[in-house]
């Protein structure tokens, strides 16, 4: 399979995979090209400002009315949606995971789906869930579309390949792909079992962050996000449509592939990006500045200047300040922070924070970086310094992160945690030098 993209963010693309099957002048012609259906795919309301409006017109061999029979109800227990509190006896704190394990039993991706953490209200259309995602085994003649919000799938081990409604998309560690609200899609391994992060996004979709004074480029640039060119399956034989709506999973029995789109136009479509051409900025003479400048794409609320989500980025970068603790400060935050590890180490942790793990520092709960780091880098020479081979990330949002009772009492979770700031010492003595022995 040769897998094409076309470049840009938020575009309005054309694509069609058999030629004139995109109708020119007009989206609904009383008799389309190659005996398709029309049919519209918004993804805001009708009314939204054209800046924010989303639609997609798409050329079917078979309308979605015809994907869709009876549903039934099913369970996927360890996939879970906001509001989700009081699950666990678990008390607040600080707290770090070790990597989840691939499962030994054949798993595919919708069971293989681990949630950590809610946010908001699913219903009300606010907040998030942090997910992580183990499995070993492709979706086969099965598909599914998440009513509840877009999906950001974040791999950190094995690749994927999402084939959508609208085009097939590859992913590796070190890429992300985007799943707009009920886009139907499969997904594939590539090259064994795979393991990563997943942030399910229940508001407003995810858009590229304002840039203010740092002008017109750097950061994430639009022309490297990449949307797949049309492409579809015929295939006539039973399949199964999975459905996750109001926190609730349904399925419902066809008799062929949903992923039957030949051609479509519009600008509500899913997308990858290769977080390696970020462009990052930083302070290039002293202080470290804030881990807003690592924001790749976020998700508005309705407050000016607070996310529903941010997605952040911790890449390889040149460390040159002067004078300067380099690693992120000591703070407390009224965002609450879900953090992973793609490769490598984080410079703030470079001791058992591991890829694949986790942590999450929830609203106001101090944290930064652990004794090591500290000494580190308040001991060492202040020499320029590249971070190499090194990808951390976070799921930030203005709502508290609820734990899930997976997240509380699976082996994973780090008991100790909280030590890693233990052996910070008093440096106070009065003096203006203080106490560095």
């Amino acid at each position: 399979m040769t897998v094409q993209y076309m470049p840009g963010f938020g575009n309005d693309f054309e694509t069609e995979s058999l030629p004139g099957a995109l109708p020119q002048g007009q989206n609904s012609p009383q008799r389309p090209a190659y005996g398709l259906y029309a049919e519209q795919l918004s993804g805001s309301p009708f009314t939204a400002p054209r800046g924010t409006n989303e639609r997609s017109w798409l050329y079917r061999i078979r309308p979605s009315v015809k994907h869709t029979g009876r549903f039934k109800a099913v369970d996927f227990e360890a996939w879970k949606s906001a509001p989700n509190v009081n699950d666990h006896q678990l008390a607040l704190g600080q707290l770090r995971w070790d990597p989840t394990p691939i499962p030994n039993e054949e798993t595919g991706f919708i069971a293989g789906v681990r949630t950590m953490t809610t946010a908001g209200d699913v219903q009300g259309q606010a907040g998030m869930a942090a997910h992580i995602y183990a499995f070993n085994t492709s979706m086969v003649d099965e598909y599914f579309f998440n009513a509840d919000g877009e999906l950001m799938l974040v791999p950190q081990e094995g690749g994927v390949r999402l084939k959508t409604e609208m085009g097939v998309i590859e992913i590796e560690p070190g890429e992300i792909a985007v799943m707009p609200r009920g886009m139907i899609f499969q997904v594939e391994l590539m090259d064994g079992p795979a393991r990563g992060y997943m942030c399910e996004n229940y508001g407003a979709k995810f858009t590229l962050p304002d840039r203010g004074p740092i002008g017109a480029n750097c950061l994430a640039n639009p022309r490297d996000f990449k949307t797949p060119v049309a492409w579809y399956e015929e295939k006539e034989k039973p399949c199964r449509l999975f459905v996750k709506w109001c926190g609730q999973f349904h399925v419902t029995e066809i008799g062929h592939s949903p992923l039957d789109v030949v051609a479509w136009h519009g600008n509500y479509a899913p997308y990858k990006y290769d977080l390696s051409t970020f462009s990052p900025v930083g302070a290039i003479l002293f202080d470290h500045p804030d881990p807003s400048i690592f924001t790749v794409l976020t998700a508005p609320s309705g407050e000016e200047g607070t996310a529903n989500i941010d997605f952040v980025i911790f890449p390889p970068r040149w460390m040159v300040a002067e004078h300067t603790f380099r690693p992120p400060w000591y703070h407390r935050n009224i965002m609450s922070e879900f953090m992973g590890l793609i490769k490598g180490q984080y410079d703030a942790k470079e001791e058992g924070f591991l890829p694949g793990g986790a942590s999450l520092h929830n609203i106001m709960l101090p944290h930064g970086p652990d004794a090591f780091g500290f000494e580190k880098a308040s001991q060492g020479e202040l020499k320029p310094v590249k971070l190499e081979e090194t990808m951390a990330f976070m799921f930030e949002t203005r709502f508290p992160q609820h734990l899930t009772r997976y997240a509380a009492e699976t082996d994973t979770l780090q008991e100790n945690y909280i030590d890693c700031w233990k052996d910070l010492k008093k440096r106070f003595n009065g003096t203006p030098e203080g106490d560095w022995s």
